[in-house]
């Protein structure tokens, strides 16, 4: 059983960037077996860490992706309806009996599996990402409580699915909902805020390593200086690494280069109408003045 220590290090070689609570959270998921439920603003890097859990144990990452009117058919299995009525017609020009055309259509062969029932019919534990469970209804995440606690899924057609391992989950959710008490009992719970400067910058350099440490921490100084604006929609890890690509590609060694160009630069960070308004070049040059 891995440390936190020893995951944090896997982490950051599979180039994500933990501090020692989440690597305790993650640590205690594997221990206990229990999904974990990962809270935090948009961009914090909620999804990154499943991607790079998965790639640090060397498993494969299964994701459910939750939206508004999921349902269970889309996250369990669905029939491959067109296979099944080309099967139908080649048994009927056998005269096999009805019986036989069930067995036969009705089997594995013709089942689309979907996130759920692939993830716990892997021969080793998947990553099972469960995303933005909070866009989901409340009926689905009842449903999802079902799953989660017996690691079986019963079709009519077949019988009872049970797990051949138990999967890691990690489920994320960006609060724009009330989650059940039942769901948050079920799994541990860790929340995930934007990173420090610090961490932010080791970051960057684990993302980028070719890039110079003096525009790197300008960078980050100044990404941490415009989410404390009142934004609509604070820039996040990601956006901060698209902007450090983006620096680059237009040759830019310092914020204060050339402050237009840089400022033109900005539809990396800022992702509103609204976000562009509020950061003029005049806003831009006081916080790249604070920056550098």
């Amino acid at each position: 059983m891995s440390t936190p220590a020893e995951i944090r290090a896997d982490l950051e070689r599979a180039g994500y960037i933990a501090d020692l609570s989440l690597a305790t959270a993650l640590a205690m998921m594997r221990q206990l077996g229990r999904p974990l439920l990962v809270e935090g603003e948009a961009g914090v890097g909620k999804t990154e860490l499943a991607k790079a859990l998965a790639a640090a144990m060397g498993q494969r990452l299964i994701r459910l992706q939750c939206y508004e009117g999921l349902d269970a058919s889309s996250a369990l299995y669905e029939w491959n309806y067109q296979r099944q009525i080309l099967e139908i017609r080649v048994l009927e020009c056998e005269q096999a009996t009805t019986r036989d055309k069930e067995s036969r259509i009705f089997s594995e062969e013709f089942l689309l599996k979907r996130p759920l029932l692939e993830a716990i019919t892997q021969g080793s534990p998947p990553v099972l990402l469960i995303d933005e469970i909070d866009r989901a209804d409340e009926e689905f995440e009842a449903f999802l409580l079902e799953v989660l606690s017996d690691y079986q899924i019963t079709i009519p057609e077949l019988g009872t699915i049970r797990a051949s391992s138990i999967p890691h989950v990690i489920l994320t959710s960006n609060a724009t909902r009330e989650l059940s008490n039942a769901l948050r009992r079920r799994c541990l719970y860790t929340y995930v805020d934007y990173p420090d400067e610090a961490a932010e910058l080791r970051i960057v350099q684990t993302r980028y390593p070719e890039t110079p440490l003096l525009l790197a921490g300008q960078i980050v100084r100044f990404v941490q200086k415009l989410r404390a604006e009142d934004l609509r929609k604070k820039p996040g890890i990601a956006e901060t690494l698209d902007w450090v690509a983006a620096l680059q590609g237009v040759n830019i060694s310092g914020l204060q280069d050339d402050p237009e160009a840089v400022h033109r630069t900005l539809l990396c960070l800022l992702k509103t109408r609204e976000d562009r308004e509020a950061v003029p070049i005049e806003v831009f040059n006081r916080l790249a003045g604070r920056a550098v």
